[in-house]
């Protein structure tokens, strides 16, 4: 019985290293995967003095976000913050793309935080060698072109615009009338300042951040996708903590969480009256806006419907109606 004790007491003292890798900048004011993983950082060395260290690797030290998925499906290291990536590790996690799902962002917490967001972490830690401890936020990304106000779908008709390489946004786009063009992130400035493409979508953050604004004229507040940030730890790394570490790194991150959301609402804030300095920026009206998401909508979830399991998109469904009834929207 002693010498248990000894082992336990051990085992509680030994020293336990953290690896988190994100592809943001390594700035907090700026950066919302930056602020959440020095938050995460902060809370765990605190509450442990020190046991468990925490290392932040930003601004894609350790590789871009499949590089360092990969790495933490594999265990080479433990923690990860990515959003676009996850998909090809867990297509589970296309189910968020649905063009138009969330209104706002209150409906999309409320949705990530509750039943369904928890159903798609259980899933993932079935599915994968990771599992999801929290939910992050990426913005709502909105269209820009050098060509005319986009007011309605009429008006993406024939514009080249600017898409990740990913299906969806191909689809997204296509649905709409528009020319989807995959262009890595390093080139849109210059492919838009030469005209290679008349347009993009990001969130305004980001198009104040990367100065798109001096090469785009008008900026159209659609909100046409919800981009959701995972926080990722292996699998087999979290279960070989003991009982009260789990739950410590789970209330860790998900306060954590909570900062990465409230710093990209703010930057979301500042910038949008930054760019109404710089370029013509519209709001859709309610019809213009049902009139985008029943084209996009049907395109990509017809699509979608063959990648994961249908039930899956009728769900999340579902479950924005009812946070948007819990607003009463």
């Amino acid at each position: 019985m002693a010498m248990s004790l000894l082992v336990d007491a051990a085992a509680a003292q030994r020293q336990i290293t953290i690896r988190i890798a994100h592809a943001d900048p390594p700035d907090p004011f700026v950066a919302q995967k930056h602020a959440q993983a020095l938050t995460f950082k902060a809370l765990v060395e605190s509450a442990t003095g020190g046991r468990i260290r925490v290392e932040v690797y930003p601004a894609g030290q350790l590789g871009g976000e499949r590089e360092y998925l990969e790495a933490v499906n594999l265990g080479t290291i433990e923690m990860g913050i990515a959003s676009g990536a996850m998909a090809g590790f867990f297509p589970e996690a296309m189910v968020f793309d649905i063009p138009y799902l969330f209104p706002n962002q209150a409906v999309a917490w409320r949705v990530l935080d509750g039943p369904f967001g928890q159903k798609i972490s259980k899933l993932m830690e079935q599915k994968t060698n990771m599992i999801n401890l929290a939910y992050g936020e990426v913005g709502f990304r909105h269209f820009t072109n050098n060509v005319r106000p986009i007011h309605s779908p009429q008006d993406m008709q024939g514009l080249k615009i600017r898409v990740q390489e990913t299906p969806v946004y191909v689809r997204l786009v296509q649905s709409l009338g528009g020319s989807p063009t995959p262009i890595p992130w390093p080139e849109v400035y210059s492919s838009l300042d030469q005209g290679v493409v008349d347009g993009q979508e990001n969130p305004v953050s980001t198009i104040d951040y990367a100065r798109l604004y001096e090469v785009q004229r008008y900026l159209t507040l659609d909100g046409h996708s919800y981009g959701v940030d995972f926080t990722v730890i292996n699998k087999r790394f979290f279960n070989s903590l003991s009982p009260e570490d789990q739950q410590l790194i789970r209330r860790a991150a998900f306060t954590a969480a909570r900062v990465n959301q409230g710093i990209k609402a703010l930057n979301e804030a500042l910038a949008l009256n930054k760019l109404q300095q710089h370029m013509e920026i519209y709001s859709p009206t309610p019809e213009e806006l049902a009139q985008f998401r029943t084209l996009a909508q049907q395109a990509v979830i017809e699509w979608l419907r063959t990648q994961i399991d249908p039930a899956l998109i009728d769900e999340v469904l579902a479950a924005v109606r009812e946070a948007e009834a819990s607003f009463g929207i």
